[in-house]
Parts: structure tokens; sequence; C-alpha cells
């Protein structure tokens, strides 16, 4: 692996440039050659990541990333009618899942953060509704260090304070910021990276207009 400045791309063994933040963990890897920043327009594929990234808070992607099947099993493959009507039993059984992050609050908002997605979801349908966010296309970066990459940004802003207006816990404008990244409403590839460019062939390709 090529090393270079810090925060810039690397290049890997097999002649890819990349961003540094996976490192060589192959997991890692493999999310952000795979996910990261492709542009998503799944509804419920689109909650799941908003939920991930809610569990998140306090902790590190990776740590998610490892525990994402255990996710999965435990909410009902994240379909949000199942999961918005989870009782206090429920809760107390997922309390005692060793698989997931247990912590009471970041179940509990999860379930309020389903109700709040069926609502979107039958009015204006909850992929629509985020998109709207960025006119319906990725904002595109051109940034060539993780030091120029902000935390978060006056349209991450604006979506956290809706989304919070509208039921849904655990979303912070940093939270949302990383959400917007991970399913490509933003490209935040490093414009050296590999992916930045396969992520906008990746939205001319998959784009519902």
């Amino acid at each position: 692996m090529e090393k270079q400045a810090k925060g810039q791309a690397i290049r890997h063994t097999d002649g890819h440039w990349r961003c540094p933040w996976p490192g060589v963990d192959r997991a890692y890897l493999a999310y952000h050659d795979d996910e990261w920043g492709v542009p998503e327009f799944d509804s419920r594929a689109l909650f799941e990541k908003l939920v991930l990234d809610g569990f998140q808070a306090g902790l590190s992607w990776i740590a998610i990333l490892r525990k994402r099947d255990n996710f999965r099993r435990a909410f009902a493959a994240f379909d949000p009618a199942k999961i918005a009507v989870f009782d206090p039993a429920k809760i107390e059984s997922l309390m005692r899942d060793p698989g997931i992050v247990r912590n009471r609050a970041k179940i509990e908002g999860a379930i309020a953060s389903a109700r709040a997605f069926l609502d979107i979801e039958a009015k204006t349908g909850f992929s629509a509704y985020l998109w709207d966010f960025v006119d319906g296309r990725p904002v595109v970066n051109a940034f060539r260090s993780l030091d120029e990459v902000p935390a978060r940004t006056p349209v991450s802003e604006r979506l956290a304070k809706d989304l919070k207006n509208r039921g849904f816990k655990f979303c912070g404008p940093t939270i949302v910021y990383a959400f917007m990244q991970a399913v490509g409403m933003v490209n935040d590839h490093l414009v050296q990276c590999w992916r930045h460019e396969a992520c906008q062939a990746a939205f001319r390709s998959a784009d519902p207009r």
C-alpha cells in the first residue's frame, strides 16, 4: 500500500486509489468499495441505514457494520411496519441480545423512527422525501483530503431538524451528514479515489427520474 500525506487517498496493492478511512480492514474496504456513496433510492434500505447510523452515535461505524447482520435479525430485517409495533416485551428481549447495541434509548428511538417513517412513506415516499433535500441528485464534492470534509452542512442541519420534527430519533446533523454520505446523497469520496467517479456513474444508471 502506497502511503500518501495524512488524510489523502491511498494506493492499494490492487492498484486502486481509495479514501484512507477504511484502512486495510477487509470488511471496511468491501463497504467502501461496494456500498458507501452509492446512490440509494429504496425507502426501506434508507430507513435501515438511518437507524443504524443512530445506533452508531458514540461508537465507530465499523463496530455497527460488524453487527449489521445481528441487527437485521433482531429488527425484523428493518421492516418499519413490524418495528413500529414492538412492545415492551420485545424491547426487553432486545436489551438481552448481545449481538446488537443494547441501549434502551436507541432501541426505543428506532421504534419511534419506524412510526415516523410509515407516516412519511404513506404521504410522499421516504426516498422522495429525503432526496428532495438535494434536489434529487447527489451533491458532488471535490475534496482531496479528509481534512476538507465537513462533519455537518446546512443541508444536513435542515434535514435533521425536519426529521426530528416528524418524530425521528438519534438524527442530529452530524449523524445525518454521515448518512447522506453513505447513501450517496453526497459524494464525498476523495477525488483521487476510484469510487468517486464510480458513484457518479452509479447515479447516472440508477436515476429514477
